[in-house]
């Protein structure tokens, strides 16, 4: 405001991650950190990784309004740039999805799915996909008499506190979200999930 920048800048305020797991950062239970999400930093529950994401720009986005929408960081280089009607990074190198119409109150294609992978933690990738997410953890692990990954599946439309694993009874998502998996996946040597490298 004293510098008279506010009609012409785009604040956006938001996280990497869910609550700090450590107690002596925050007192997670007393402030109910993460609500009834399942999960803390470190978890790709969604108690990890949901986030507020709050956006102030004068003028250009309706003050009030509030999007259900999923989006993720990849996002933001696209956005950005053509928010500033910059040259917008190419596809091949940036899979994030404008969210500029989005921002200016109209509607958008939703997107097709985010996919997310950590290998802290024991190792962990999810795939949301619509109402869909489906969830695998502890990648790592001995690999002497190891089971099989196991995908978790849960509709997040009814249950966003992740209570209700649906893979047994839906085979045929879980199959299209490993096949995301699979493809998104790529080896790393300085994040390796072993088992599926």
């Amino acid at each position: 405001d004293e510098l008279g920048l506010t009609q012409n800048t785009i604040v956006v305020f938001t996280s990497d991650n869910g609550a700090s797991h450590l107690k002596q950062e925050v007192d997670y239970d007393f402030f109910e950190s993460v609500g009834n999400l399942r999960g803390l930093k470190g978890s790709l529950y969604e108690g990890g990784v949901r986030v507020p994401l709050l956006v102030k720009w004068p003028g250009k986005v309706k003050a009030g309004q509030v999007v259900e929408a999923m989006t993720g960081f990849e996002d933001w280089m696209v956005t950005l740039h053509e928010l500033i009607e910059a040259q917008t990074p190419l596809a091949e190198t940036n899979d994030g999805q404008s969210l500029s119409s989005l921002l200016r109150g109209f509607i958008t294609k939703e997107r097709d799915f985010l996919y997310r992978e950590f290998s802290g933690y024991g190792g962990q990738q999810a795939v949301w996909m619509g109402k869909w997410k489906g969830v695998r953890t502890q990648i790592h692990g001995k690999t002497k008499n190891r089971k099989p990954l196991r995908m978790e599946l849960y509709d997040l439309s009814i249950d966003e506190s992740e209570e209700e694993d649906l893979a047994p009874k839906n085979p045929e998502i879980v199959l299209q979200i490993k096949k995301i998996m699979d493809r998104e996946h790529q080896a790393s040597h300085e994040f390796p999930l072993a088992v599926i490298d």
